[in-house]
């Protein structure tokens, strides 16, 4: 067994930032560190676990198995450790160098990210921030091991350990591109059945939210394209007489002017709620509060588009 005495709690840091960052130079660039000395770090890090730890393929810093096993619980327990720290005092976005992860769906992102980043280039200079997806049913455990910080998804089925706060809701409606033939002027339920709709999911199959609804009054819509971005239905809308069901507060996001119409839906479908979630381990992490306390203040704002209502 490892004497934990005899090792630099750099070194460490040092492996974690390597793996990360996924090359020497850019370790040494992320610590502040010249290459030497993260070479020199990396030779007593061999020392210490009687392994290679990386091998060079090509220009490629590949991580060996023993490295691979311990990226995880070395991400965790290094988390763990600047979470003992920083529980000590307050955490300032403005002096304390940070990153956080955070996991998000490509619609939410393009909803958060753009006011998160004005608001971190005002108030929080030394925070940086990386959005990435992560699968649904690996989430519990990225959140466990400090893969992620944090993750907005809809309502899911985790475990308590897992903390949940809703950070609200948006309604459905409908987009069309202005002169389409088949809505003269109001989209009732009958004119909207009788549409060529576009559907967004990330499966090849099943139904959406509006499916479910419809399904419950005996009714049925004709999906003739399904693809995963709202940005390729908004466009193909645009461009076609395909219309869209989506969430409200993505429409100002996409509109690049006035050629499509935003009707209400004619049969009331409920909100599609967003969840902020992180683990419980963090839960009192100064930093980590920082963060949600953020996104709270981005997610919360309301969508500045308006939908004409139909009956």
């Amino acid at each position: 067994m490892i004497n934990l005495s005899r090792i630099d709690l750099n070194l460490l840091v040092v492996l974690e930032t390597i793996l990360a960052e996924g090359g020497v130079g850019r370790a040494a660039a992320k610590l502040n560190l010249t290459q030497p000395t993260i070479s020199h770090a990396l030779a007593r890090l061999r020392d210490v676990f009687g392994d290679p730890l990386f091998v060079r393929r090509g220009r490629t810093l590949v991580p060996t198995p023993l490295t691979r096993s311990l990226a995880d619980p070395l991400r965790s327990a290094l988390n763990a450790m600047s979470s003992v720290v920083a529980s000590g005092g307050r955490f300032d976005p403005r002096e304390m160098p940070v990153h956080f992860t955070l996991a998000m769906r490509e619609p939410m992102e393009q909803v958060v990210l753009p006011a998160l980043a004005r608001r971190l280039a005002t108030s929080a200079p030394q925070v940086e921030l990386r959005s990435t997806q992560v699968r649904r049913r690996t989430l519990e455990a990225a959140l466990a091991d400090g893969t992620i910080d944090a993750a907005i998804d809809v309502p899911l089925p985790l475990s308590d350990r897992v903390r949940r706060q809703n950070v609200g809701g948006g309604g459905f409606v409908v987009v069309v591109r202005r002169g389409h033939p088949g809505l003269p002027g109001r989209l009732t339920l009958a004119s909207y059945l009788g549409l060529q709709h576009v559907m967004v999911t990330s499966r090849r199959q099943g139904p959406a939210p509006e499916d479910l609804t419809l399904g419950q009054l005996g009714k049925h819509r004709r999906v003739r394209l399904r693809c995963r971005s709202y940005a390729a239905a908004f466009r193909i809308v645009e461009q076609t007489d395909f219309v869209l069901t989506m969430p409200r507060r993505y429409v100002a996001l996409l509109s690049t002017g006035r050629s499509v119409h935003v009707f209400g839906m004619p049969v009331d479908v409920p909100p599609l709620d967003v969840c902020l979630y992180w683990h419980e381990a963090m839960d009192a992490d100064p930093g980590n509060r920082w963060l949600r306390a953020e996104l709270i203040q981005v997610i919360g704002k309301k969508p500045p588009h308006a939908a004409r209502r139909s009956r």
